[in-house]
């Protein structure tokens, strides 16, 4: 077992400035709801252009999705332009190239220009596969007709043998916490104030309000139902890393070309092995760090596991980020969500359009990302589809019989059961104490299945995550479930928590 369950790599040696809590009232030309990479960034874009901004953090900086990640800074987006082109045209296609190459270049100047040591380095991306490589060849064709120098290469530094890999020359990877602790120093930025609503020009926080000109919400899921509908737009997915301690080298990051295939890139002298993802929610009977650390005793016998850990990501119907107005009935309003996973890249191309957006600025990118985009052959399948998922989480699952007995859950794992007539989440620990809870999401009421290997409560619907004792962990809810108790007349349901 590692040494670090559930840790990140990244968070080894890093912490951040101590921060106040928003109380109170006040105001300020621009907010920013999430204070991860994105916000971060645009807050830093912000001021660098001279605007007074604030930014509001429900936890504490970079607590979310920023420090699990691999940390990969690339234009390589799976196999995605051959599509691109097909749903939007070449001339889009190039342009989400182009914001995307930007990117990598704008993050090495500013952390050049600010002496930032983030070990920061530009390497080549690769998508490889083990079978079929037509997919790669007509991929390359695309990539190179949106201006993306991509070559084809049978020849890998992986310790498997491939059919072939498509390579990105000049792509980068880096340390996102330590460029974080360098760029958030001179931002306002308030930790454990959780935004619970916004009205107009007024965001209202557990403990305050704050009014402002602009309004931008970078908190990884909007939690805002209406009137932006993201709910119906977007799902999650979860993946899964290892931090291996191993001298192996490799001479780029990798990607295999299958949809939940295999990642892989160097920090310092670890190895991170990632993969073996699905959709938030479908998780019953676990086994995603087994099949990683089971492909790592494979190819990699002599390496040590030493950290383990998960991302979730926002996955829109296009596979392109919403980045832009928030709806057409907010003018003020902002957001930059689905990034899928390719958060470090998309997170600067968010930066860049929303502090351009807010001081004036045309940019030739807003017409790619805006979220206010929606054509029918790129989206109806996909739109179809989310809404079949959220059926089924709302209605069906609510409609299918569970068990009555509290003997139905083993020991260490979780179960929708009924009791007293409702249904309950319960969690039966090791010493078969039980945690009990409303299985139902605060969100918008979908049913909660449970995570074996996370031991959490997951939202099928639109990925909001709770721990066994029904404690947030991921958006788009904004609440904790509420724990339950009975008065079953039972020595076992007495110990219910």
């Amino acid at each position: 077992m590692p040494s670090n369950r559930f840790t990140s790599i990244w968070e080894k040696d890093v912490s951040f400035e101590a921060r106040e809590q928003w109380q109170g009232e006040g105001s300020v030309n621009t907010v920013i709801i999430g204070g991860g990479l994105t916000g971060l960034l645009t807050g830093y874009l912000l001021k660098q252009k001279g605007v007074d901004c604030i930014i509001l953090e429900a936890n504490e900086t970079a607590s979310g999705q920023t420090r699990n990640t691999t940390a990969k800074i690339t234009s390589l987006h799976g196999l995605m332009y051959d599509q691109l082109i097909k749903d939007f045209g070449e001339e889009k296609a190039t342009l989400y190239a182009k914001a995307n190459e930007e990117a990598i270049s704008k993050y090495e100047n500013l952390i050049k220009e600010n002496s930032i040591s983030c070990n920061f380095s530009r390497l080549p991306a690769y998508v490889y596969s083990t079978g079929d490589i037509s997919s790669l060849e007509k991929e390359i064709k695309a990539a190179a007709a949106c201006g993306i120098q991509a070559e084809y290469t049978d020849k890998t530094t992986l310790p498997f043998p491939v059919k072939g890999a498509m390579k990105f020359p000049e792509q980068a990877q880096f340390h996102p916490l330590k460029f974080l602790q360098a760029i958030e120093k001179p931002l306002t930025i308030y930790v454990n104030s959780r935004v619970i609503g916004i009205d107009k020009d007024t965001v209202t926080t557990l403990n305050g309000k704050i009014k402002a000109k602009h309004i931008i919400m970078t908190s990884h899921y909007p939690f805002l139902i209406t009137p932006g509908y993201y709910f119906a737009r977007m799902h999650q997915e979860r993946s899964y890393c290892l931090g291996l301690k191993t001298p192996y080298p490799l001479d780029g990051t990798y990607k295999e070309d299958k949809k939940n295939g295999y990642s892989f890139r160097r920090y310092e002298d670890f190895l991170i092995l990632g993969g073996s993802g699905h959709r938030t929610g479908e998780n019953k009977t676990g086994g995603q760090y087994e099949a990683l650390r089971s492909f790592a005793r494979e190819h990699f016998p002599e390496a040590e596991e030493k950290y383990c850990w998960s991302a979730q990501d926002c996955q829109t119907l296009d596979g392109i980020p919403y980045i832009g107005k928030f709806s057409e009935q907010t003018p003020n309003w902002y957001v930059a969500t689905g990034f899928h996973k390719w958060g470090m890249t998309t997170a600067m191309v968010a930066a860049e359009l929303l502090s351009d957006r807010i001081t004036g600025i045309e940019s030739p990118y807003e017409e790619v990302f805006t979220p206010q985009r929606f054509k029918l052959t790129a989206s109806i399948t996909s739109l179809l589809n989310e809404t079949g998922h959220s059926a089924v989480g709302l209605v069906l699952k609510k409609l299918k019989p569970v068990p009555s007995s509290l003997s139905a859950i083993e020991e260490g794992t979780g179960r929708v059961i009924e009791l007293e007539g409702e249904k309950v989440g319960i969690y039966k620990d090791k010493n078969n104490q039980l945690f009990a809870v409303d299985p139902m999401c605060p969100h918008l009421g979908c049913q909660l299945e449970w995570n074996e290997e996370e031991q959490t409560w997951d939202c099928p619907c639109h990925g909001s995550r709770f721990n066994y004792d029904g404690q947030l962990l991921d958006d788009p809810s904004n609440d904790s479930i509420t724990r339950r108790e009975f008065h079953e007349e039972s020595p076992e349901a007495e110990t219910i928590l």
